[in-house]
């Protein structure tokens, strides 16, 4: 059997296991009578929200790839983004993400330096923007982390966001490539040359987004709604089982949630997403439902996205980009 159907009988076990108990262990005499009062309205306006969120994270790949000079279809920039969500799920640290991106982008008839470019500005579009969010998250729900002041939290959020903006200022100027260069010298020469690959690559991005502000805010725009409507989800969900919450801290844990799994090592996020899940929104739902909602959350916004990646995957490249790249 080849590694890549070894990793994904894994991947099935970890996620079905995983899945199975949060169920097992959040069950009550309580989660029959809510499922049974779901509201079927609710799946359809997932479905929307949904395809929502994955269309405009198409549309601002599509933009930050002409940003750069190229030029790609919104099929094929949908293809990049499914994708990034399959190898995501296979690859500790959902590191295959961004390989398969650049994977796709190269065949869309990209080159390699500048698809890794764009890969990177899109996944920092994403982080900014739940980022800013961070500071108005703690001030309106000094719940999210109890035993943490909410002033210290913002201020931390602030000195964040602060410290993004002074990184962007160094890449700028002359001083950064005199420290790489000064940092580098003890290490070895292949060590070296990784070192100065990713920070060409950070400094091109960073000079790719200051090039074309106007063009670099629709994509941030456009990150808003993708990411907000994917998280929108969540509420959605638990309108469906007829739940009454504070629409704000719903949606402001879910962005919190998903910073965290951002940085998660486990294959996309398994298990620490589930787990998160159910420690911030127990307190907020009805007995023996949250484990429910922890798995359809996850299926919505990692299944799914995978299925149809695998396929995108297997359809543009066949069964040998698999056993290549999974690894």
């Amino acid at each position: 059997m080849g590694k890549f159907y070894k990793r994904l009988i894994f991947l099935i076990l970890l996620t079905g296991g995983i899945s199975g108990a949060v169920i097992y262990f959040t069950l009550d005499i309580n989660t029959l009578r809510y499922l049974t009062d779901f509201r079927p309205w609710s799946l359809v306006v997932v479905a929307l929200l949904w395809t929502i969120g994955m269309y405009f994270d198409g549309t601002r790949l599509l933009h930050l790839v002409r940003i750069s000079g190229q030029t790609v279809s919104l099929l094929q920039a949908v293809q990049v983004i499914f994708s990034n969500y399959f190898l995501a799920l296979l690859t500790p640290g959902a590191a295959g993400g961004a390989v398969a991106q650049v994977m796709f982008l190269k065949r869309a008839g990209v080159p390699i330096g500048i698809a890794g470019v764009v890969v990177f500005i899109r996944t920092l579009m994403s982080i900014l923007f739940l980022l800013l969010c961070l500071p108005l998250i703690f001030y309106l729900d000094p719940g999210l982390l109890p035993w943490i002041p909410p002033e210290v939290l913002i201020g931390a959020s602030l000195l964040l966001l602060g410290s993004c903006i002074f990184i962007v200022w160094f890449l700028r100027s002359g001083m950064s490539t005199l420290l790489v260069v000064k940092w580098t010298k003890r290490f070895k020469p292949a060590r070296r040359r990784k070192i100065f690959a990713l920070y060409r690559d950070i400094r091109g991005a960073v000079f790719m987004m200051l090039k074309a502000p106007y063009s670099m805010l629709r994509v941030f725009i456009e990150s808003g709604i993708s990411l907000v409507s994917l998280y929108s989800v969540v509420p959605i969900l638990f309108l469906g089982l007829g739940i009454d919450f504070a629409w704000y801290i719903v949606l402001g844990r879910m962005i919190f949630i998903n910073i965290l799994l951002y940085f998660a090592p486990t294959p996309g996020g398994s298990g620490i997403a589930e787990g998160g899940f159910v420690l911030l929104f127990g307190a907020l739902v009805p007995p023996g439902t949250v484990g429910v909602l922890a798995v359809a959350w996850r299926i919505v916004q990692e299944y799914v996205p995978f299925l149809v990646g695998f396929y995108f995957a297997v359809k543009v490249f066949g069964r040998d980009f698999l056993m290549n790249e999974v690894k």
